[in-house]
């Protein structure tokens, strides 16, 4: 079982291994436009956990530059284990 924690208000939300990290994102505030990795809007910080996400997808390298680990598009994050904090 994976968690992910939002740091504005220490909330914890469990999900399975392997998961999309959009709609709990989407829940807690962080806001959605496209949902397709093209706009930015879901742009989140990973405070802490980040290799515990899986690898940037192209559109996130293309909008967040090759190599992208600190800052991620929450519409294209999968958390694959263990706990990661993000900030909005």
């Amino acid at each position: 079982m994976a968690k992910i924690i939002f740091e504005h208000n220490d909330n914890e939300v469990d999900l399975e291994d392997g998961s999309p990290i959009a709609e709990v994102c989407e829940e807690e505030g962080v806001p959605f436009a496209c949902t397709e990795g093209v706009c930015g809007t879901c742009v989140i910080e990973i405070v802490e956990g980040e290799n515990l996400l899986s690898e940037p997808t192209q559109e996130e390298e293309d909008f967040l530059g090759e190599g992208c680990r600190q800052e991620r598009l929450a519409c294209q994050c999968k958390i694959q284990n263990g706990n990661v904090k993000v900030r909005f």
